[in-house]
């Protein structure tokens, strides 16, 4: 979500806003804001629910996953199994043609549904790819997943779990005067597991190469025009759209409610250069990318469905460990999707970070400090189960 500095800009906070008294400008400043419906999920299964197969998958839908297309879809089968699939109705073609980006989601969805399980004293068997794996240029409707509870008391809560309601994929621009310790990214890469590597790095001009690399990526699919049409499409622009389509990326706040009302913003202007919208689409990437204090990328072995997938539930305890550690993360995506434009920085990247195949990036993260935002929007429950 951008900044109120940032919008302030396209708005110049003039004209009808500045012209309102001190009153006026209180009533503009409650407006714009979440809606506590597209919030309610991250308070917990509520106590109607109680199927434990729904109460894990309520807390599930917490995970972090691309554009927020919270592409998942579960059965029910009999009265302890599910299946997870995709929801095929919300890939993002454009910037992850193959679903790599996809199913990372969909592992993210698994980890925390075991967490959630776990907690209430149930043990999630999951088998993977139980039809086989996709293939690898598309997704389509076999199971992610098998999972099977199991009742077992002797069950305890992940240490991690305490802290996945207050994870966030920070977006804000980071504090430049508060450097990442070693110690705290020591933290976060224990959580990689057995057969994965999570790289650290705070190194100078290990960073610096890799903000200049991130910043390139970003202006790239800003400025390529489908890409960036993918992301407008998904952006719901304040707390109306939110409401409707508790999903994708949230544009909110006083500023945004007053821009949409007075004409400074809509969605064919942040598609249009040359217009404030669009250029603070690429100050937005030029602060994210040279704010970073560090960074992180998780390697796997290959880049098969299975470790898609697996690199999907380790870099949830990895979000997670970085909320327990205090640092703000932030994954940068952008460098690793694999649209042709973006195939030249992808392989400055793999040399700057020195990865060679059959070894593959699955995420690219930065870290930083930054004051944690509210939670984003997320769709009942309900909405994910198939009838």
């Amino acid at each position: 979500m951008a900044t109120r500095r940032q919008f302030i800009r396209i708005f110049g906070i003039g004209g009808a806003v500045a012209a309102l008294g001190a009153g006026g400008i209180t009533w503009a400043g409650s407006r714009g804001g979440m809606p506590e419906s597209a919030i309610a999920p991250w308070q917990g299964p509520t106590e109607e629910i109680t199927d434990p197969r729904l109460r894990a998958a309520a807390t599930a839908i917490l995970a972090p996953n691309p554009h927020n297309m919270q592409s998942w879809s579960i059965h029910l089968h009999g009265d302890d199994r599910l299946s997870l699939h995709v929801d095929l109705s919300r890939l993002l073609p454009d910037t992850d043609p193959f679903g790599r980006q996809i199913l990372i989601g969909q592992g993210t969805f698994l980890e925390l549904f075991r967490m959630a399980a776990a907690a209430e004293g149930w043990r999630a068997e999951m088998n993977l790819l139980p039809n086989g794996a996709f293939p690898q240029d598309r997704l389509d409707d076999r199971p992610v997943a098998d999972i099977r509870l199991v009742r077992d008391t002797a069950l305890r809560s992940d240490p991690l779990f305490a802290h996945h309601r207050a994870r966030r994929s920070i977006k804000e621009t980071f504090d430049t005067t508060r450097p990442v310790d070693d110690s705290e990214l020591a933290i976060v890469a224990a959580e990689a597991g057995e057969g994965f590597r999570f790289h650290t790095t705070g190194d100078p001009a290990q960073r610096q190469a890799l903000r200049d690399l991130a910043q390139r990526a970003l202006v790239t699919e800003i400025e390529t025009p489908r890409t960036l049409k993918e992301s407008v499409d998904r952006m719901r622009i304040g707390p109306a759209e939110v409401a409707a389509n508790p999903d994708g990326i949230d544009l909110l706040g006083p500023m945004m409610w007053w821009g949409t009302r007075l004409g400074f913003v809509s969605k064919q202007d942040i598609l249009t250069p040359g217009t404030q919208s669009f250029q603070v689409g690429l100050d937005m990437a030029r602060d994210q990318a040279q704010s970073a204090m560090a960074f992180g990328w998780l390697v796997t072995p290959d880049n098969s469905r299975q470790s898609q997938l697996v690199a999907g539930m380790r870099y949830l305890r990895l979000n997670l460990a970085a909320t327990a550690a205090g640092v703000a993360m932030h994954p940068m995506s952008q460098l690793l999707q694999e649209f042709p434009e973006m195939t030249d920085l992808q392989r400055d990247f793999y040399r700057t970070v020195g990865v060679e195949a059959p070894q593959h990036v699955q995420m690219l993260v930065r870290f930083g400090h930054a004051e944690r935002p509210g939670p984003s929007p997320r769709r009942p429950v309900h909405a994910i189960v198939a009838t």
